[in-house]
């Protein structure tokens, strides 16, 4: 078995659970005494339930850093800006060092988007301090990002609550 070190974990695919399953990992990782960041991609411009509850959490910060939702035919060029904005924290926070785990919550859209290339994506996970943790999440995470992960695990919808109608509930999705 290899000696301990940082791993690198993508949660991707069109179902539900991504952020949640990474804020599970934080919740796990404070638990342990590891300081934790998550930054938020596209997330931004609303009030999400996991900002109130990582207060909690000794060790644990959330940095929204997003617009919130792109929504289709909408000019995307202040997104942009806000994404690499984002892209330039992270590689701030990442070369810092200062932290043991750093979700990049929605960095797989934002690639998808075109804000940041899949190719910034995977020399960051190649150039990031070898005892630091990783974990991407986001819809359509490009190949060449799973390749360079350890673990990646593909959400798969079978059935969702809004197909009945159902609306998003607080503290389920925000």
């Amino acid at each position: 078995m290899s000696a301990k070190r940082g791993l690198v974990i993508v949660n991707t695919g069109p179902g539900k659970g991504k952020t949640t399953a990474a804020l599970g990992t934080a919740v796990r990782a404070s638990g342990q005494g590891l300081r934790v960041l998550m930054l938020q991609f596209i997330k931004g411009g609303s009030r999400y339930g996991e900002l109130d509850g990582a207060k909690h959490l000794p060790g644990v910060e959330i940095r929204p850093l997003g617009l919130g939702l792109v929504m289709p035919g909408q000019d995307r060029s202040a997104h942009q800006a806000e994404a690499r904005a984002a892209w330039a924290e992270c590689l701030r926070v990442v070369s810092a060092a200062e932290h043991d785990l750093i979700i990049l919550d929605e960095i797989c859209v934002a690639v998808h988007f075109g804000f940041v290339s899949a190719q910034e994506v995977v020399e960051l996970i190649n150039s990031k301090p070898p005892e630091m943790h990783l974990i991407l999440t986001g819809r359509n995470c490009p190949e060449e990002v799973m390749a360079a992960a350890d673990t990646v695990t593909v959400m798969e919808e079978v059935k969702h609550h809004f197909a009945a109608g159902v609306k998003a509930q607080a503290g389920i999705e925000f």
